[in-house]
């Protein structure tokens, strides 16, 4: 049987505030009924998101430490068009947010932006170019 990745796990250090984040981007987060430190998003392609705050998730990852550096994972979101991107990645600074890299056309035929969420994972947004 072949693996199916089905399902990513973000460790957040304050759920709320990522929630709160990703909703701008569309994910819809509902917080576990069974636990207030874990929330999960269902996405229309089968993807399941999972937001797990640091103290939740230290005691089955022993000695696990935040990772320091700049952001190891990026999540990226598709936009249909290269003027969304730029109003998504504009929305998202003017709201606190990090921004990594600003909004460019990349040299392989998309318009490209990065910023940080709110525990410093770097989250893509892109589209394609217009044919010229």
């Amino acid at each position: 049987m072949r693996p199916a990745l089905n399902t990513v796990d973000i460790i957040v250090s304050d759920l709320e505030a990522s929630i709160a984040f990703y909703a701008r981007l569309g994910l819809d987060f509902t917080i576990d009924p069974h636990s207030p430190e874990h929330a999960g998003c269902d996405l229309p392609n089968g993807l399941h998101v999972m937001l797990d705050t640091e103290g939740f998730r230290t005691p089955f990852l022993p000695g696990w430490t935040p990772p320091d550096g700049g952001p190891r994972t990026l999540l990226c979101f598709a936009f249909d068009t290269p003027a969304e991107v730029d109003a998504k990645y504009a929305e998202l600074v003017t709201a606190g947010h990090r921004g990594i890299a600003e909004p460019f056309d990349a040299f392989w035929g998309m318009r490209y932006a990065t910023v940080a969420d709110p525990d410093g994972g770097g989250v893509d947004l892109y589209a394609t170019l217009p044919a010229s």
